[in-house]
């Protein structure tokens, strides 16, 4: 067999196979002929709980999760231990499988240390730009332009300097990695997270999902603080009380640290027949709950993270073909186009009367789904991301690379 390198993958927020791309790219590499190892937490609620484990060839190791952080001890705290684990874990990884790039994901942006550490022996510093974390800080409601902001910016700009190539997921990304990491454009690939039809598939709907009620909302995503999701408690109050439509049920996907207190409040509002917090569902239930939907929503206020960022969900939902209502952001806006009805951000009146209005409107919704499943299908969905992955590898690899080729026997 042909092999191409030997890559190791660092994630801190999510375990794989969780972190749906992280484990695409994964695959992705594996297929060009990578040798790929991750790193990563294991998973809460007893699932990816294995420290090692091979999956279609792609080997994991995990160290346990960190405690849940709080306040900026607690962050500290956390991503000290997850770097010291990460670091163990590479040398084993070093010593079993070999290392030649290194591919670091954030947040947080720490493995530049890590990354400038294996240069030391000639190996590629690869980083993928999830996040933006100053942005991320000031939306959860940090300070500007205080200490633990500047060192964000800091750490996030070593990080632009000690990587060979960036890997980013949107344009707004890119230009912050030109002109606050002060990179070179053609050194700054856009490798979009888009929807993976093979874990997305449209199915019969299921009007038993809707509980008796005609019509079904769903929102999928984290349950964070930046997120906006009790924004999307106070707009399904006003749809069943302001707006008196008891005919609507909400369906609210995903877990995080914030579901307790969204569970609470949803008591509090009187929504308990009307809005259901699953919490974490499999990959089986989400195509179940996004094929019966209606409509889909996606609540995230306006930040300046939250406008520069892209969010999967609005892909995901595209990808079943339904119509979106949701805040009017710029990377929102890029990804849906016309299968979303925008209103003015953080406004949860508006936001209820355009629900309103899609949900009294079959012939948009099915207009808005159409064009929304297209895009997807020619523009967004993850087989159009590969090419460009394998063109930031091919910025990194070195023609010395350690190449095997074994070439198949012919009958003269």
């Amino acid at each position: 067999m042909e092999y191409a390198g030997k890559v190791l993958i660092f994630v801190q927020n999510l375990p794989v196979p969780f972190d749906r791309r992280v484990w695409l790219e994964s695959l992705a590499l594996t297929e060009r002929g990578y040798k790929v190892s991750v790193i990563c937490p294991t998973g809460k609620h007893g699932r990816f709980n294995k420290f090692a484990e091979e999956i279609d060839g792609i080997h994991i190791y995990r160290y346990p999760a960190p405690i849940e952080a709080h306040g900026i001890l607690g962050y500290i705290g956390e991503f000290s231990y997850c770097f010291f684990m990460a670091f163990l874990l590479s040398l084993w990884v070093w010593f079993r499988h070999g290392i030649d790039i290194v591919h670091a994901c954030n947040p947080p942006e720490t493995y530049f240390v890590i990354g400038a550490f294996y240069k030391l022996f000639n190996k590629k510093f690869v980083f993928d730009h999830h996040d933006l974390s100053p942005e991320m800080y000031l939306a959860k409601g940090g300070r500007e332009n205080g200490i633990l902001y500047r060192i964000l910016l800091f750490l996030e700009k070593r990080t632009f300097k000690t990587a060979d190539t960036v890997i980013t997921t949107n344009q707004s990304h890119k230009q912050i990695a030109i002109e606050r990491g002060g990179l070179a454009a053609d050194n700054v690939t856009i490798v979009r997270s888009g929807p993976d039809f093979d874990r997305l598939q449209l199915l019969e709907p299921e009007t038993e999902l809707k509980d008796g009620h005609p019509y079904l909302v769903c929102y999928l995503g984290e349950m964070c603080s930046q997120d906006g999701v009790d924004l999307l408690l106070y707009v399904a109050d006003k749809v069943r009380n302001q707006f008196d439509r008891k005919d609507i049920k909400f369906v609210l996907m995903g877990g995080g640290p914030e579901l307790d207190y969204l569970r609470s409040l949803k008591s509090e509002l009187g929504l308990d027949g009307i809005v259901e917090l699953t919490g974490r569902v499999s990959d089986e239930d989400l195509c179940r709950y996004l094929s019966t939907a209606d409509l889909c929503v996606d609540p995230d206020p306006y930040t300046e993270w939250s406008d520069k960022s892209t969010m999967n969900k609005i892909a995901e939902y595209m990808a079943f073909g339904k119509a979106i209502v949701a805040f009017e952001l710029t990377e929102n806006h890029y990804t849906a186009g016309d299968a979303a009805l925008f209103v003015e951000p953080n406004d949860t009146d508006k936001m209820a009367e355009a629900i309103i209005e899609l949900i009294n409107d079959d012939k948009a919704r099915q207009r808005m789904g159409t064009y929304g499943m297209t895009r997807v299908k020619e523009h967004l969905a993850w087989e159009y991301s590969i090419p460009m992955l394998y063109s930031a590898y091919d910025k990194v690899t070195k023609p010395s690379s350690p190449r095997t080729v074994v070439y198949p026997q012919t009958n003269p």
